[in-house]
């Protein structure tokens, strides 16, 4: 077996036969001891830099931590795997003791990915995920996106509060299920991807602070506390090393970089993605790195990062399918089919102008980057599970809106992600869920509570517990009673359209669109074997005059929608592809 799929760790513990030194940053301290379980402390030897080390010949399985001066045991923040959740042992994993079955994956073009974003916890952990793989390739997804897995406290989390990076939650499963999951969509020719988290850690067994304090900013804070201090090599060091170690010993395609606006130091994510471009154990595999970045901001993606989230995106298909305001899609309430034009020209709506909801200009030009570098949704974790009752846009807009949204964006060059249920149009809600304990658990309870208190529509309402366990039981998706197979064939067919003749070309910045009525728009890109794509989309449940739209038809909503579109009418809830070919 090729030792190629690990990259020895310089922190934390690999573990080798004859002898495995464990280290730990903790500069705040002069003496830390080492602890295997069932044998006696050792005193670990301290460097100049804060750094302490010890070698020892220990069996892969053993349970070990740190013991601080003051008595505190904590776990390797580093750890591979947890026994007794983020308080207890962690486990010294033998990282080559997976079997390998699809380890000759190279993974697979960027313009050909198709996301599916998932919890883990509700497909019933890795196992889970593994056994629903056939039908989403069935349906037509290449890539599966999985939420953060990192360990968090409980036996359940939304997935944004973990405090281990390196170590899969057990919740979930075993470091060698994980690995299992990904071999099996390997085998299926799915790409795997992860969402991972930098930005902050969890409120809840985080123990970094008790022995390496500089780690974190007192200066600035993020939402969810403290700012880690990525001015500091070991930190950035420990977050790069981070990301190689699920491309390489994990074998992930690709990662999702969560809030990335909330990173200090922008100049990591550049450092690190070279660093992943440059790594000689990538050298033969296609990795995709996406990002999230509320700024809108492109210039990462001028180097080594692929795809940014595009919530405005989002935002504009929202506020025509349901017509909200409040927040920051009153944004995007005026002239919205010009701004939905502009999103399928341009990428982002917000290029530098003020956006009112924050009070100052948002993003930069990026109309010059081709379609591929934006990611693209009609629901995701956050804009379902950030609402106080997780409402899905199956419960919010009339069916045939939500179709016709659908088939502009899975036609659209831009990367589709679809969240999970979607694709059965389930109106199940995605709540926010964790199961912290005591104080901790009622501040959430409450702040939870405050937090939707100052809307109108939620007034007198009662918000579900996050703590309790039907709150996570009401966010597993189940398909729509009546409408799950014909929204399933839908997707099936529109993936298959999207397969054979969009994400087998490569697309061109080269795009033109206009806003044709109300809630209607036309849009053509180009794409570098000389083709031309048109799409035109009315969002309207009425049928509106336009221009006659000619051209070899690729799609079409509804029987006869073309024909009435070259005589100049578009339906609506209607769609109309046209494909030229050189």
């Amino acid at each position: 077996m090729s030792d190629a799929f690990v990259r020895p760790l310089p922190l934390g513990a690999t573990y080798k036969a004859g002898g495995t030194t464990f280290r730990l940053w903790a500069p705040a301290l002069d003496d830390v001891e080492l602890e295997i379980r069932d044998d006696d402390p050792r005193k670990m030897e301290r460097d100049e830099e804060g750094w302490f080390a010890l070698t020892v010949d220990v069996p892969a399985g053993a349970r070990y931590r740190y013991r601080l001066p003051d008595g505190l045991a904590v776990p390797d923040p580093a750890s591979r795997f947890q026994d007794g959740d983020v308080h207890g042992w962690s486990v010294l994993v033998d990282p080559l003791g997976y079997r390998w079955l699809a380890g000759d994956w190279a993974g697979r073009p960027w313009r050909e990915a198709v996301l599916y974003e998932l919890h883990v916890g509700c497909f019933g952990g890795f196992r889970g995920v593994a056994a629903a793989l056939p039908r989403l390739k069935d349906i037509g997804i290449t890539a599966i996106q999985l939420m953060p897995i990192w360990d968090f406290p409980g036996a359940r989390n939304w997935g944004y509060d973990g405090v281990l990076p390196y170590a899969p939650d057990a919740a979930y499963g075993t470091p060698e299920e994980l690995k299992g999951l990904i071999d099996r969509a390997h085998e299926l020719g799915l790409m795997m991807f992860l969402d991972v988290v930098y930005n902050h850690f969890g409120p809840d067994g985080n123990y970094i602070g008790a022995y390496a304090p500089p780690a974190f900013r007192e200066d600035l804070h993020t939402p969810w506390g403290g700012a880690i201090d990525f001015r500091l090599p070991e930190v950035r060091s420990f977050f790069t090393e981070n990301v190689l170690y699920w491309l390489i010993e994990y074998r992930f395609d690709g990662l999702r970089f969560d809030a990335v606006h909330a990173i200090c130091e922008q100049d990591w994510i550049d450092e690190m993605a070279a660093a992943v471009r440059s790594s000689h154990e990538l050298r033969d595999r296609r990795i995709h790195l996406v990002l999230e970045n509320e700024n809108n901001q492109q210039s990462h993606l001028a180097g080594d990062v692929d795809a940014q989230w595009n919530d405005d995106f989002h935002h504009v298909f929202h506020v025509l399918l349901t017509g909200e305001r409040e927040g920051y899609y009153d944004d995007f309430a005026t002239d919205t089919a010009g701004k939905l034009a502009r999103c399928l020209k341009d990428g982002f709506v917000y290029q530098g102008e003020l956006m009112a909801h924050i009070g100052h200009p948002r993003g930069t030009p990026s109309g010059h980057l081709p379609p591929k570098a934006f990611v693209s949704f009609l629901q995701n974790h956050d804009q379902v599970g950030n609402r106080a009752f997780g409402d899905r846009l199956t419960t919010l807009a009339p069916p045939g809106g939500v179709e016709a949204a659908t088939a502009a964006f899975l036609l659209c060059p831009q990367i589709p992600m679809i969240f999970m249920g979607e694709e059965v149009a389930s109106e199940t809600p995605f709540l926010f869920f964790t199961d912290f304990q005591d104080e901790l658990a009622d501040a959430v309870r409450e702040g939870r509570r405050k937090e939707f208190s100052k809307f109108a529509a939620f007034a007198g309402e009662e918000i579900p517990d996050p703590n309790a366990k039907s709150t996570f039981e009401a966010s597993i998706p189940q398909p729509h009673p009546t409408l799950a197979g014909e929204r399933a064939a839908l997707f099936k067919r529109l993936l298959a359209i999207r397969a054979a003749e969009i994400s087998s070309r490569e697309a061109t910045a080269d795009a033109e669109a206009e806003a044709i009525g109300p809630k209607a728009v036309r849009a053509t890109w180009r794409f570098e074997d000389g083709a031309r794509l048109t799409l035109a989309v009315n969002l309207a449940d009425s049928p509106l005059d336009v221009a006659p739209i000619e051209g070899p038809l690729l799609y079409e909503s509804a029987p006869g929608v073309a024909d009435a579109a070259r005589a100049g009418r578009l339906e609506g809830f209607a769609v109309v592809a046209l494909m030229e070919k050189a």
